[in-house]
């Protein structure tokens, strides 16, 4: 039985949905411009500092098809609940980390939270809005928190950090969290997964996640050990060999956990390879721009922050009213097409 809200309130459970993934994308360049100040204090190596960013992203690119495929077995709300209190925890103990290895680990556990609240929040979008105009307002919506919240999340670790101090652009993250939590128990019924019933491909889910994290490690980690060198090109190796071995179990199983029916969908794999090479370019963009301004150009965390307001309101401005009706006048492929190339 599939989540199911008629009427005007699914635009407030949308605008929920919607503050659960800003909260994810935030920390994923939030930490950008505090970098500088949590080297500083924890006293991280040019080298390993980086790793306060991979460690989110490694776990958050490892776990997003798992996310997804449980919120399908046991219900789309209670995994939501689930990844924004794992979310919320690892937060807590990234703002009170006082040693390295605390503070990559509890990035580690924020980005398999970030992982579920993502691709759960997703799947509840697409069920509440079904028809083709309001779906591509809501998406537009989405979107917008998608772009940009990135660039929101610097100018708000720049205001956090001048202010305050590194520590509170983890803590920030408690209030809002619980706030978030008791909001989605008043307006996301509770329901069944649409895949209720069914057993979790436990094969197929750890051979995916397995690959991805070993893909996204050897590409996080490809400039320090070289790109040709006998790891990254172990590493990627092995990610490919098991993801042929995942395509074997999901050829053989019952219920998989990706139907590959779904990889001959034309539009479907050309959509997300544009929105993967999307995402590298957008959060790329906002983890060294912000670097730069600091260390070559000598901004402070505010002046950061500031310099990447002009994108933050042009990126309001196309999502939340351009983009639904250029998608509605010109229609999916064009915009699609056109987008990134502009």
């Amino acid at each position: 039985m599939t989540l199911r809200i008629e009427g005007r309130a699914r635009w407030p459970a949308l605008i929920l949905l919607c503050l659960g993934e800003l909260k994810i994308v935030l920390d994923t360049t939030i930490v950008n411009v505090a970098l500088p100040s949590i080297r500083a204090d924890l006293g991280f190596s040019e080298t390993s500092l980086v790793w306060v960013v991979n460690a989110y992203m490694l776990t958050f690119g490892g776990c997003l098809l798992l996310g997804g495929r449980l919120g399908d077995l046991y219900g789309h709300r209670r995994l939501f609940l689930a990844g924004i209190t794992l979310f919320t925890v690892a937060s807590l103990a990234c703002g009170l980390a006082n040693t390295q290895g605390l503070l990559v680990a509890a990035r580690a556990v924020q980005g398999v939270g970030g992982a579920v609240v993502s691709a759960v929040a997703l799947s509840l979008i697409m069920n509440l809005f079904t028809e083709s105009g309001e779906r591509a307002k809501a998406m537009g919506v989405y979107g917008f928190v998608c772009a940009g919240g990135g660039s929101i999340g610097v100018l708000l670790g720049g205001v956090l950090t001048s202010l305050l101090s590194w520590h509170w652009i983890f803590l920030v993250n408690i209030p809002v969290g619980v706030a978030i939590y008791a909001a989605c128990l008043v307006l996301l019924p509770g329901g069944k997964g649409q895949a209720g019933g069914q057993r979790l491909d436990w094969a197929g889910a750890v051979t995916v996640t397995a690959a991805l994290m070993l893909a996204v490690y050897a590409i996080v980690n490809g400039n320090e050990a070289g790109w040709t060198s006998v790891q990254s090109l172990g590493l990627l190796g092995g990610s490919a060999l098991l993801l042929a071995v995942f395509g074997v179990i999901e050829s053989r199983v019952a219920a998989p956990l990706v139907p590959l029916a779904l990889l001959r969908l034309r539009n479907q794999a050309i959509s997300n390879v544009v929105g993967v090479l999307w995402a590298a370019s957008m959060f790329a963009w906002f983890f060294l721009s912000a670097l730069y301004m600091q260390l070559v150009l000598g901004y402070d965390a505010m002046q950061v922050g500031l310099a990447f307001l002009p994108s933050n309101l042009i990126m309001a401005g196309c999502s939340l009213g351009l983009s639904a009706w250029v998608v509605m006048r010109f229609g999916i492929r064009s915009t699609l097409g056109w987008g990134p190339v502009h």
